[in-house]
């Protein structure tokens, strides 16, 4: 199989992980979108796209338009990355997700009639070191103001709970999980803590899928806190992030990939006419 790598990083730990997994059988290319706009030739069986950049997307985009196959698709990233239209589509698809409110810029927050209490505000537009921030004063809000007074933001009200955050991944069918301090905690993150799957609440894994079917991700991790009264409230979404130092991982990554590039290729060869068949390679096996 040929496997393709939409990502400026090719050595991040769990494509690197995942990359030698597949080398001993598989081929695997890297497409860097900071200086690839287009794939000339023969499409790969399937893209990883780890990147969410405009460029990323784009050549993600013009991939799926020539029919290669995207692991997540374009759209399904760049839904991710506008948390008004994140927390509109879970919460119409019933899920428990943080109420959300969107304004144009903070200096428009600020201009308005002042906070109902505590809340968080985030950047509109999940990025790098975007902005996340919690206020619990009209004096708070217009510091940051001042200091962000362009930056387009949504507001979610403060939910009370225990400081953790509880980070949930999936990658395919591997689902992975880890306690870390909200970045909202007086001391900041810290390191992650180990939490075993079957350790989650009843109901998390099947909340973690569905929102996968909702999102139409297939690599995804989701934020989660638990609320006073033991509930979980969806706090963000985030289209392949990097899962790091969760064993099994890597794993379950190329599992994914090698039964997308094996449908991809499958229907490939069912719009081939008669005798233009391909000659295919072993098959890999992960090992449990």
């Amino acid at each position: 199989m040929r496997i393709g790598l939409i990502t400026p990083e090719p050595g991040h730990p769990l494509l690197a992980a995942a990359t030698a997994l597949l080398t001993p059988v598989h081929q695997v290319e890297t497409l860097d979108p900071r200086t690839v706009a287009e794939v000339p030739g023969p499409l790969a069986d399937v893209y990883l796209l780890k990147s969410r950049t405009p460029r990323a997307l784009a050549l993600a985009r013009d991939l799926e338009r020539r029919g290669a196959a995207v692991v997540n698709s374009a759209a399904a990233t760049a839904l991710c990355q506008d948390r008004t239209a994140m927390a509109h589509k879970a919460r119409r698809a019933g899920l428990p997700f943080a109420a959300t409110r969107t304004f144009a810029t903070l200096a428009q927050l600020a201009s308005g009639p002042g906070l109902p209490g505590p809340v968080v505000v985030k950047s509109r537009h999940s990025r790098r070191h975007d902005l996340v921030a919690r206020l619990d004063s009209d004096v708070q809000l217009r510091e940051l103001a001042a200091a962000h007074p362009l930056e387009p933001v949504v507001v979610q009200e403060f939910a009370p709970n225990s400081g953790w955050d509880h980070k949930l991944w999936a990658v395919g069918d591997g689902l992975f999980a880890a306690l870390r301090r909200s970045e909202l905690f007086p001391g900041g993150r810290g390191p992650s803590l180990p939490l075993a799957p079957e350790d989650l609440p009843p109901g998390w894994p099947a909340l973690v899928r569905r929102l996968g079917e909702v999102f139409e991700l297939d690599v995804y991790g989701v934020d989660i806190i638990e609320t006073g009264d033991g509930a979980p409230l969806i706090v963000d979404i985030n289209a392949f992030p990097g899962v790091r130092g969760q064993s099994g991982a890597p794993e379950a990554l190329v599992a994914l990939a090698l039964d997308r590039a094996e449908a991809s290729r499958s229907a490939s060869e069912a719009d081939r006419p008669a005798g233009g068949g391909l000659q295919r390679p072993g098959d890999f096996r992960v090992a449990h």
